[in-house]
């Protein structure tokens, strides 16, 4: 297990920081072993996009899809690629304004025998989720660190204070919360997201569909 905490993830707040437009517009972002790029897309329901030669890219392309539609898009681009974490390889999906890791139905799917993190944020507004599944179980959620949910909803707690999250009480203003779920979801995988790695990463891309309006 690493040793993560968020003062290694204080780049992602950074003007020069290339997450600086998924903090702004909204973005989720997974992570789950064993699992192939293509295989998540295609259990995400996605339509086959390609290739994008890293974040730039992806965020070009991701306007494109914008700018061709009169309203809000029906769907959203999905970029996903192999990483080297705890226990093998993962793969990585970061999308900008989608909601896959989020959505239980992908999730339940997506980990079965295996571990699958999430964590995202809808920009401006102040909802940020973490979600941590294994065996196709949730097992740990949260918005606020100290309002948690899932089967096991205490048993990241020590690693939350650990990593700069207090799942008790307020949290240290001096602590960036999303720095710190970074970190924590790097103590899960293994997985330590840097610019450099998400600046020069091949995405492979799907266009995934909303979820219908029940």
């Amino acid at each position: 297990m690493t040793s993560a905490t968020a003062a290694d993830y204080s780049w992602i707040r950074s003007s020069g920081s290339p997450f600086r437009y998924a903090l702004e517009y909204g973005y989720t972002l997974t992570l789950v072993r064993g699992v192939s790029p293509d295989e998540l897309l295609r259990v995400a329901d996605a339509e086959p996009r390609g290739v994008c030669e890293g974040l730039a890219e992806l965020i070009e392309r991701h306007q494109e899809l914008l700018d061709e539609s009169d309203d809000w898009p029906e769907s959203f681009l999905a970029g996903a690629f192999s990483v080297e974490g705890e226990g093998g390889s993962w793969t990585l999906a970061l999308e900008f304004g989608g909601d896959l890791g989020t959505r239980p139905s992908f999730m339940e799917a997506l980990s079965p025998g295996t571990r699958a993190v999430s964590h995202s944020s809808n920009g401006g507004k102040p909802m940020d989720f973490f979600h941590w599944y294994e065996n196709g179980e949730l097992r740990t959620t949260f918005e606020w660190p100290a309002d948690r949910s899932g089967s096991t909803p205490d048993e990241l707690n020590a690693m939350m204070r650990e990593v700069g999250l207090n799942p008790s009480g307020d949290q240290d203003p001096g602590i960036h919360r999303k720095a710190a779920v970074f970190a924590l979801t790097e103590r899960l995988t293994g997985v330590r997201v840097t610019e450099e790695l998400l600046a020069g990463a091949e995405y492979r891309t799907g266009e995934v569909p909303e979820e219908p309006v029940e």
